[in-house]
């Protein structure tokens, strides 16, 4: 039997928290937990970063209980990239304590030469879905600018941030949506208003449910 109740509850966490974490409904942490489902992969090392345990011990296969951020694969180093929830309001806050858990990234894979300037951002909304489902994870580069078409994290009037293609038009900024839903329509902001671009879209990870 795998070890995810002992640590949630370790934790002080709710099946609700860790659903969210992994963009999943309760019954499904329930599930994993009773071992009724089985988890993905992705879902176990997302759960060992999370709670700082080996996936071998979060399996229940071994009493060692450190994890190692910097995995050896053939002596292939990867990455443990932080995940957020959400950027909040105002200054982005990159703090330890911000962080939901961490994703490993192959840095190779994508030509990233510098892995510490991107973070993973869980998708919350179907504005995007052609892109990047609903609960699945962005990739984003840290930069305050991008291109014309180019998918950008962006902070709005001050609000949290959301993911939309972003095309700069004179004083005007233009944020669409890419997605099968037509109730998402274009956003158009003037001068006026705020506008902070906090990182560059470049990939994703998108975890079975």
């Amino acid at each position: 039997m795998n070890r995810l109740k002992e640590l949630r509850l370790e934790k002080n966490k709710l099946q609700s928290d860790i659903g969210k974490i992994l963009g999943v409904s309760d019954r499904a942490v329930g599930n994993y937990e009773t071992g009724k489902r089985d988890m993905s992969p992705e879902t176990i090392i997302i759960l060992a970063n999370y709670f700082n345990v080996s996936t071998d011990y979060l399996l229940g296969r071994t009493d060692i209980r450190n994890n190692v951020n910097n995995i050896d694969d053939n002596e292939k180093q990867y990455y443990m990239c932080p995940v957020y929830g959400n950027i909040s309001a105002g200054q982005p806050n990159w703090a330890e304590e911000c962080i939901e858990g961490r994703l490993m990234l192959d840095p190779d894979l994508m030509g990233i030469v510098n892995p510490e300037e991107h973070f993973f951002l869980r998708v919350n909304g179907e504005s995007m879905n052609k892109i990047v489902r609903n609960g699945a994870y962005a990739l984003i580069h840290k930069q305050d600018m991008v291109n014309d078409g180019e998918i950008a994290v962006v902070l709005v009037n001050g609000y949290d941030a959301t993911l939309k293609k972003f095309t700069r038009q004179g004083e005007m900024i233009i944020l669409e949506p890419e997605s099968t839903d037509d109730n998402f329509k274009t956003q158009v902001y003037d001068k006026t208003t705020p506008i902070k671009i906090l990182g560059k879209y470049v990939g994703k990870m998108e975890i079975n449910k």
